[in-house]
């Protein structure tokens, strides 16, 4: 960011649309930007009420990808239902799509063209590659097949010649398949899904589930798809929820935004 600034007087910017008032993604939003500002980049934040009709939000990404000033546009899933999140990510523009959602996007990760990766599948790669190294040969098993996690996870642990296996809520003998993984990436949205005598002993968890539950005390906070206490018991390593895979999907974003801005 510094060397930007200083040759080529470029400061990274990065816009984050969040329409509604989902808590899990006020709280994601909030450490996105104050992320933004401390590496010095420019942050812009766009909150809208939960009644603002699509055509607004539409507008408004159309603004936002003719601004000069930022590199990057996001906009925070879910969103309401009268907009359809397909239309409007289909209008941000590729060149400021720095969490690859859009179909041209998605289209370069799936043939392996240079181009932005998903943020929380390649935070979870990066993990996966510090942890184990080479993933070649080893058997991977993802849990939870939707466009922002469980299909580009799987298309970048393919394309690093792991042996993939994507599962799904109608999976037969759902156990019998994460046992036999190396790899285990949780990515359903069920917390406690994944348990103890489903996980083979000494693999590598990934836990990507993040739903706010009330507990007994009636605070909110943040749970996994992982019975993480009971896994970590038998996995080599197991992701924590908050404080895992969170922050690195926050990396990657940045990442992205500044690989934007020197194109």
């Amino acid at each position: 960011v510094q060397r930007l600034k200083a040759e080529h007087g470029i400061t990274p910017g990065l816009a984050v649309v969040i329409v509604g008032h989902d808590p899990g993604s006020q709280i994601y939003v909030s450490q996105k930007a104050k992320q933004t500002v401390e590496l010095g980049m420019h942050s812009e934040k766009y909150e809208l009420p939960d009644d603002t009709p699509e055509a607004e939000v539409l507008a408004l990404v159309e603004k936002l990808n003719a601004d000069p000033a930022i590199h990057g546009i996001l906009v925070q899933l879910p969103v309401p239902r009268q907009i359809d999140p397909n239309k409007i990510i289909a209008t941000i523009s590729p060149d400021k799509d720095v969490d690859c959602f859009t179909p041209a996007s998605v289209g370069k990760l799936q043939i392996g063209l240079p181009g932005p990766v998903s943020c929380t599948p390649l935070g979870c790669l990066m993990l996966l590659r510090d942890t184990l190294g080479s993933l070649a040969g080893l058997n991977a098993v993802i849990v939870g097949r939707s466009n922002i996690v469980g299909k580009p996870i799987a298309v970048l642990l393919m394309r690093h010649d792991a042996t993939v296996v994507s599962c799904n809520k109608h999976t037969e003998d759902l156990p019998s398949l994460t046992r036999r993984a190396d790899v285990l990436v949780a990515a359903a949205g069920v917390p406690g899904l994944i348990r103890a005598d489903m996980v083979k002993p000494g693999a590598v968890v990934v836990d990507v589930g993040t739903t706010r539950v009330v507990g007994p005390d009636g605070k909110g906070r943040t749970v996994g798809d992982v019975a993480f206490e009971d896994v970590r018991q038998v996995a080599g390593w197991v992701s924590p929820v908050p404080g895992g895979v969170g922050p690195m999907t926050i990396a990657m974003l940045l990442e992205n935004v500044v690989a934007a801005s020197e194109r």
